[in-house]
C-alpha cells in the first residue's frame, strides 16, 4: 500500500522543473520539455516566447507545471509577466485565473 500512495503523490507532484538560467528557461531534468522566455524593461518583465513538449509527453500536464515554475519565479522575484505564448495567454491563464494579477498592467490597459 505505501508504495502506491508514494506513486500517487509523485504523479501528482508533477516532473521537477529546472531553471535554466543561461539559456532564459526553464525545462524538465532531461530537457526534453521547456519554457523561453525574455526580460525586458530593466528585467522587471519576463516575457514568455513559447512553451514546448514533445508529443511523447503531452497530455501529462508538463507545460502547466513548465508555467507555474515560471510564474512563481516572477512572483518571487517582483516582475510581471507578458505572455507572448499563445498556451500561457489562451490556455493556461484562462484554467488559473489566480495568476492573472502577474500579467503585465501595460497588457491589462489593452484589454
Amino acid at each position: 500500500m505505501a508504495s502506491a500512495s508514494a506513486t500517487a503523490a509523485s504523479a501528482t507532484e508533477g516532473p521537477r522543473i529546472v531553471w535554466n538560467e543561461k539559456q532564459r528557461r526553464f525545462e524538465t531534468e532531461d530537457k526534453e520539455a521547456y519554457i523561453e522566455y525574455v526580460l525586458v524593461n530593466d528585467g522587471k518583465v519576463m516575457d514568455i516566447l513559447h512553451t514546448f513538449v514533445p508529443r511523447s509527453k503531452r497530455g501529462l500536464s508538463i507545460a502547466s507545471h513548465l508555467c507555474v515554475a515560471a510564474f512563481d519565479h516572477a512572483k518571487s522575484h517582483s516582475m510581471s509577466i507578458i505572455p507572448t505564448c499563445s498556451y500561457v495567454s489562451d490556455t493556461f491563464l484562462p484554467r488559473n485565473p489566480s495568476w492573472n494579477p502577474l500579467v503585465s498592467e501595460e497588457l491589462k490597459s489593452s484589454m
